[in-house]
């Protein structure tokens, strides 16, 4: 029996009144409950992005070597010789919640397959994430339990499809206990002539599914991705999809082998709303419709409703349409892999996505009403929120023994001690094409084909963006473009992840429209544009949101396929030169006012005020250009930007290497002590180089108008800082390397 529908069951969608009666008044009647279920899902936010479609126009999209932009399932870009690369990054930020393990899993199965869906093998998996403190009084034990799930989960399956996980970031907040943030990159390469594109088109070819059975997991996800979270959370966990990734290497092998036959026109992941989705954006992109019956469906449970079967996200799915006659080329190479494939449905000519059961017509709308007509909102928005005052506590004076307490806590601390104990889950050398990993400034792997390297960053900062989000955000690109320049890559484009609390807020939409628009400025500055990207609203709990946590994945390019250089000292008698100056365009009155963003106030002194350290964009690009010219000429043994933490922690990491080594530095500076050292102004990277090279070093600083500051030299077992001829700090190597590498599991297994 038809289920009754009305404004409470649109409601109960998370449809809004003026949203259902926009329906009735297009489609002339009132929605069956499968037509509700499928314009619930295709209106939600994850879907529609129709609080942030708007302001996402405003992102730069065009450049040389883009092959495909925004609106496909991934971003294309040309890394020369006829190959070119595709890549994106989205997020699992609920499910990850609700159920830790599968929902990172199976945000890891997603993004891959929105990779080899473009007809693409992946290569490589990054990840970004936000937990609460594992050592958080109150939410510590929650806060570990999903920590140790996620990870798991991303190892499981990456490790066992085959595709490594070479890099990515990690940070925490109290804002994150309730809310943590899974955001997971993904890049492939391919063939220039072997794009597929996610669109239906041919009257009368037929469609195809394949891929794993349907069952009742993941119905309405992608709604539960669009609320906030209250104490019927525990309830969702059906919600969360179950992935396999072995059946899942078997679906990408297929897929690519299906593809070569030429007989496949249209393919489409089924992910967020699994056969609605795929249906409606496929036709929509072709302008025309499809019609599929659900009883030719494969489905693993018995007795299941048309509307589950349209909204359910069982994963490791597919959809495509085939060249009619050809259709046997295609089934048979999916049952050659064991797979599902079941003609379930035609393209046809009326745009219209016609859903049959059992004879009947049980959905029948317009492909275009689904997609492009969805709502789209221009939601108030006014000053952005912060709750951190402007000025802190006045700065004193530390002694040698607050300077070595202040360094040791920093390096202890969850935000920078190092997350080994994460990476080594993954195995990040499978495909042997890795060559920097995890723990690097930027992730680098050979592409063999093309001969090239390609170089990845992902990164994140929300204690900026709390502070300012135009600004932390534009520090975010900034720093991901540095980081690759510490490898000598330059930066072709990106992909962001737009981490927000509930858009209905007017002070939560100033902070996304900032970060936005301060992230367009940047990336058009660093000629990186914007291939795609993910927007994930709605990141509360209980009323409580997190602080705006933009992240950026930027992709680089390197004309060759050797190893690039380290972060860490390799020769003991180097000198050691700061690139960008000590503290620049980060002096005045307003140093206190931005030290209050520092890792070094949250740590040490429990607060976080002011403002993000200042950006000069064109100071930034001209340090991008030196170290990319220093490093390629090969005239550095390391190199190392300086980021959270400061010039010290940055110093004290330079020391870490395999073999460990120390360092002398001194030098003069008329700036607080404590800023000197801990301050996080931007546009700066650690080199050290052979004495012989100094002279070539100056004269590339000099000719881009680069200051290059002269800070002492390798060598020893200590990492000793000299400020104005005085010794400041003295510590064994050892010593601080022991605390880095063993803080972070040390806190996982706290009671």
């Amino acid at each position: 029996m038809q289920a009754e529908v009305d404004e409470r069951t649109a409601a109960e969608h998370g449809l809004t009144a003026e949203e259902y009666r926009r329906i009735t008044d297009r489609i002339g009647r009132v929605p069956t409950l499968t037509e509700l279920g499928i314009l619930s899902v295709m209106w939600s936010e994850h879907c529609s992005y129709k609080s942030s479609r708007l302001h996402l126009k405003k992102l730069p999209t065009r450049g040389e070597r883009i092959l495909v932009g925004p609106g496909e399932n991934a971003g294309i870009v040309d890394i020369g010789g006829g190959w070119a690369a595709a890549f994106k990054i989205e997020s699992h930020n609920h499910p990850s919640y609700i159920e830790p393990f599968q929902g990172a899993a199976t945000g890891v199965g997603g993004i891959l397959r929105d990779i080899f869906t473009m007809g693409a093998r992946p290569v490589a998996v990054l990840d970004a994430l936000r937990f609460g403190p594992p050592d958080d009084p109150e939410n510590g034990a929650a806060n570990r339990r999903i920590i140790r799930g996620v990870v798991e989960g991303i190892a499981h399956y990456g490790n066992c499809i085959g595709v490594p996980t070479i890099g990515g970031e990690c940070s925490f907040d109290p804002c994150f206990s309730a809310n943590p943030l899974v955001n997971v990159f993904a890049l492939g390469v391919f063939r220039q002539d072997s794009i597929f594109l996610g669109s239906a088109k041919g009257l009368g070819n037929p469609v195809i599914y394949v891929g794993a059975k349907t069952g009742r997991d993941g119905i309405q996800g992608a709604s539960m991705a669009s609320a906030e979270f209250d104490e019927d959370s525990e309830a969702k966990r059906p919600n969360v999809q179950v992935g396999d990734p072995f059946l899942e290497k078997l679906l990408l092998e297929a897929c690519l082998e299906a593809m070569r036959t030429g007989a496949i026109l249209g393919i489409q992941d089924m992910g967020a709303a699994g056969l609605t989705c795929s249906t409606a954006e496929m036709g929509g992109r072709g302008g025309v419709g499809i019609e599929i019956e659900l009883d030719r469906v494969p489905q693993r449970e018995s007795g299941m409703t048309p509307y589950e079967i349209m909204l359910s996200e069982s994963q490791e799915r597919m959809l495509l349409v085939a060249e009619r006659g050809r259709e046997g080329e295609v089934l048979a190479v999916f049952r050659k892999w064991g797979l599902d494939a079941v003609e379930i449905g035609t393209v046809t000519s009326d745009r219209l996505l016609r859903v049959k059961h059992g004879g009947s017509v049980v959905a029948e709308l317009d492909t275009g009403f689904l997609s492009d007509d969805a709502p789209l909102y221009d939601r108030p928005h006014s000053e952005p929120r912060r709750t951190a005052p402007l000025d802190g506590p006045v700065l004193s004076e530390p002694s040698a023994a607050d300077l070595l307490a202040g360094i040791e806590a920093l390096l202890a601390s969850p935000e920078l001690n190092s997350k080994r104990w994460i990476w080594e889950q993954y195995d990040h050398q499978v495909r042997t094409n890795t060559t920097s990993g995890p723990g690097a400034d930027a992730a680098v792997i050979r592409i063999k084909e093309a001969s090239v390297s390609l170089a990845m960053s992902l990164d994140g900062n929300s204690r900026y963006c709390a502070l300012d989000p135009r600004l932390g955000t534009q520090l975010i690109v900034a720093e991901c473009c540095r980081n690759l320049a510490t490898v000598g890559a330059t930066p072709i484009a990106a992909t962001n992840n737009l981490n927000f609390g509930n858009p209905e807020k007017p002070e939560i939409m100033a902070q996304l429209v900032e970060s936005i628009e301060g992230m367009a400025e940047a990336c058009r500055h660093f000629g990186t544009p914007i291939t795609g990207g993910n927007v994930s609203l709605y990141n509360e709990t209980l009323g409580e949101g997190i602080d705006p946590a933009p992240v950026l994945g930027i992709v680089g390019m390197l004309e060759h396929m050797a190893a690039p250089i380290g972060t860490c000292f390799t020769h003991a008698g180097d000198l050691v030169v700061l690139l960008g100056g000590l503290l620049p365009d980060c002096q005045g009155d307003e140093l206190p006012r931005r030290f209050g963003s520092s890792q070094y106030a949250k740590t040490l002194l429990g607060q976080t005020w002011g403002l993000p350290p200042t950006l000069n964009l064109e100071h930034e690009a001209g340090v991008h250009e030196a170290t990319r010219s220093i490093v390629r000429q090969n005239l550095a043994h390391s190199a190392h930007d300086v980021g959270s933490g400061g010039l010290a922690v940055a110093l004290a990491e330079c020391c870490f290497g395999p073999e460990p080594i120390g360092a002398t530095i001194a030098f003069d500076t008329n700036q607080p002590l404590l800023c000197a050292m801990f301050h996080e102004c931007p546009s700066r990277v650690l080199l050290s180089l052979p004495r012989a090279n100094i002279g070539e070093v100056v004269a590339i600083a000099a000719s881009l108008h680069v200051p290059l500051v002269e800070l002492g030299h390798t060598g020893g077992s200590t990492l000793t800082f000299g400020l104005n001829s005085t010794t400041r700090m003295e510590a064994p190597v050892a010593r601080l390397r022991r605390i880095w590498e063993s803080s972070f599991e040390a806190s996982l297994e706290a009671q």
